[in-house]
């Protein structure tokens, strides 16, 4: 277990039961973990932007999760026909 903690909210013991239940996983596993958590970390942004911006249409708020993921820059060229502003 590294020296320094991971978490400083998480008790000791339990961080050393975190990593050894990390290590105990195979690489397959820890891939579909990662892909839930950033599945679920994108759903929650999008929830967000659907809150401060109710009632726009499903595309508006896909150029809103891009430009706040990418840049207003990039995310202009990728939805040029929003206004992003």
């Amino acid at each position: 277990m590294p020296a320094d903690p991971l978490s400083l909210d998480t008790a000791p013991e339990i961080e050393r039961r975190q990593v050894a239940g990390w290590s105990r996983m195979s690489a397959a596993e820890k891939a579909a973990m990662v892909t839930a958590l950033t599945k679920a970390a994108f759903d929650m942004t999008l929830a967000g932007i659907r809150h401060r911006h109710p009632g726009e249409s499903p595309r508006m708020l896909r150029g809103r999760l891009a430009a706040l993921l990418h840049g207003p820059e990039l995310a202009k060229r990728m939805f040029p026909d929003l206004d992003l502003s």
